[in-house]
């Protein structure tokens, strides 16, 4: 085995944060691991990990090459992008995380076509709403859609994401229509539990904020869920139109408070900065700008 797998497994050992997850993640053998490890610490002479039955650290000699040797893969990395034939076909894995809902209705048909036009790709996709350590869980892309606070990432932005209030003709028919603000206190709401909030930030057109304190009568951790509740008149749901489109579409849902905007974040797609980024998931990210870009399908031809 050579140095650069040996120092490959070792990175991914640090980053998983331990041999187990590390194995699982590389889909070898424990021991096979294991095994790379100590041999690249003999060759070495040094220890380059803590090691005890449940946890690992690294030494001083560790860190220090850990360090470096993220430098040295990556100028691999880099140095066989830069001299393989661009027009040869894509190979290799994609290990990707991506919202349920958005993942499921709009990346899962990008993905399929892309997949279609790279038949020699492995694509591993997590569909969840948790959010990743792409770093420790090994993964070489995600997509998000928020404000982006950390700045261990790179970031591309994807698409912007549009969100509204809105509820069922049913719904406004038996409950009344919001003509301002203050009308929301007397109405049922439909919240999404990752928001993290129990109150709404609704901004009016001289850009002030005002916060709303939700009266919820559903709470779920998903948002085709909280939808399909909107749609049957259970309350008023603030949404994503990636989500709502077709419902507002076909008047299943109707706008509430249009005078009235609420923040609008995006959907980005982010990789480790810490890391080169393959051909394979540079191409990806340029296909799904493509597709979606500054205006997305999914908000053309709504009635707002």
């Amino acid at each position: 085995m050579g140095q650069l797998e040996d120092m490959n497994a070792f990175i991914r050992i640090v980053e998983a944060g331990g041999i187990s997850r590390a194995a699982e993640q590389m889909d070898i053998a424990k021991s096979a691991i294991s095994r790379r490890l100590v041999d690249l610490e003999t060759r070495l002479g040094v220890r380059l990990l803590n090691r005890t039955t449940r946890t690992s650290s690294l030494t001083e000699a560790g860190q220090s090459y850990y360090e470096r040797a993220l430098k040295v893969i990556d100028d691999v990395a880099e140095l066989n992008g830069i001299v393989a034939d661009s027009d040869r076909d894509l190979e290799g894995t994609i290990r990707l995380a991506a919202p349920l809902s958005f993942g499921l209705a709009h990346l899962a048909p990008a993905i399929e076509l892309f997949a279609r036009e790279h038949p020699g790709l492995t694509i591993n996709i997590d569909f969840s709403d948790r959010q990743i350590d792409l770093v420790e869980e090994g993964f070489d892309l995600a997509f998000r859609i928020a404000d982006l606070k950390d700045s261990t990432l790179i970031a591309r932005k994807i698409s912007p994401i549009r969100v509204l209030l809105c509820a069922s003709p049913e719904y406004i028919k038996e409950n009344g229509m919001p003509k301002k603000l203050s009308d929301l206190k007397r109405h049922r709401f439909l919240q999404y539990t990752l928001s993290g909030s129990s109150s709404l930030k609704i901004i009016d057109k001289k850009n002030k904020e005002h916060l709303v304190k939700l009266s919820a009568k559903m709470i779920a951790n998903n948002g085709a869920f909280l939808r399909d509740m909107a749609i049957a008149g259970h309350g008023i749901l603030a949404t994503p139109t990636f989500i709502s489109w077709k419902a507002l579409a076909t008047g299943e849902l109707v706008p509430i408070l249009p005078n009235y905007t609420l923040p609008q974040p995006n959907a980005y797609a982010v990789y480790p900065q810490a890391r080169y980024l393959s051909q394979r998931t540079r191409l990806l990210i340029d296909y799904l700008v493509d597709r979606f870009g500054d205006n997305p399908y999914w908000d053309q031809n709504l009635p707002l």
